[in-house]
């Protein structure tokens, strides 16, 4: 009898273990969905595995594991990514422990993954990710990826801009506030944003995951094909759920009183951290490598953004489209 015959690229790809940390939020489902698309087996590891249970059944039979793992936890940690491929590390929070969740959170993470062999590390940072950050988030991010190129200095770092999609709370929460307000108000107007599609970014991670010797080692910033401003995207908002509302620009002086004095209230509008982030443009730097390095062209937000925000026009779905 012959040798048996030699697996294929695609099912050595189906012998592929890949963990996803935070695997069930809001950029980790467009990445276990791009995952599924290649045959790869996904691990889903967060703090309460049953709020991802959604995604079983977006993948084929057995394709889907779950594991109960907070990335502050060690050994929770090391356990999730035994036998993984390829690890991918989600977790990230714009208020809360920032110290335990980007930057512990990721030294256990990236530790772990080169303590049990794996071939990739990916790991979501942000744009503007930088130690020096006068903003917590921004400066946890920046000592996320310190950790990180230290422990498996292999790993591929990827910095989106401002990422939207169905499911976000960020486009949907200015959706929102015009249906329910009379006016809109628009803090720090002139803040320029780079807004990326979720799926082009799940596509991206996906890639980067199953390719590190193509990706690894490198640090990618994400970005959609168009710079434009918080008060344009207010604007962009209103016209696409045909609400006629007034957009009243926020003096930075009072913005920075609200976000100091009472940006630790539940529910306000902006915390003081995230008025320190928004004293920075998010925005892809000059000659930094993208989407396009995947092979990726960009979604515009257009393209995608009509298909939901018909829920906040006044008649829903059944209202006139607007010509955005």
């Amino acid at each position: 009898m012959g040798a048996p015959p030699k697996k294929g690229f695609k099912d050595q790809k189906m012998d592929r273990v890949v963990t996803l940390f935070g695997g069930g939020g809001f950029v980790g489902r467009y990445v276990a969905q791009a995952l599924y698309k290649t045959g790869a087996r996904v691990r889903i590891a967060q703090r309460n595995p049953r709020s991802a249970f959604f995604l079983k059944p977006l993948g084929a039979l057995g394709q889907t594991q779950f594991i109960a793992a907070d990335v502050r936890d060690p050994d929770q940690v090391a356990e999730a990514v035994n036998g993984a491929y390829a690890v991918v590390n989600l977790v990230g929070v714009l208020k809360g422990d920032f110290q335990g969740l980007h930057v512990t959170g990721a030294d256990n993470v990236a530790q772990a993954a080169a303590a049990a062999g794996a071939s990739s590390l990916v790991q979501i940072s942000a744009i503007g990710a930088d130690p020096e950050s006068p903003s917590r988030y921004g400066s946890s991010k920046g000592e996320g990826e310190q950790a990180v190129r230290a422990a498996f200095p292999n790993g591929t770092i990827m910095r989106p801009s401002t990422v939207f999609g169905r499911e976000d709370n960020f486009i949907n929460r200015f959706a929102g506030m015009a249906r329910l307000l009379p006016v809109l108000p628009v803090i720090r107007g002139k803040a320029k944003f780079q807004p990326v599609y979720a799926a082009d970014v799940g596509r991206a991670i996906t890639a980067a995951a199953l390719d590190p010797v193509q990706h690894g080692g490198k640090t990618y910033e994400l970005g959609g094909p168009e710079v434009i401003s918080m008060r344009e995207l207010n604007e962009r908002i209103l016209r696409a759920t045909g609400h006629d509302r007034m957009l009243l620009d926020i003096p930075d002086p009072v913005a920075r009183l609200l976000a100091r004095g009472f940006g630790w209230l539940p529910g306000a509008p902006i915390t003081w951290d995230q008025w320190l982030m928004l004293q920075k443009d998010s925005i892809v730097s000059e000659g930094a490598s993208g989407l396009r390095a995947f092979g990726i062209s960009p979604t515009p937000m257009q393209a995608v953004t009509e298909g939901w925000l018909t829920s906040y026009r006044r008649h829903g779905r059944f209202a006139a489209k607007s010509p955005y």
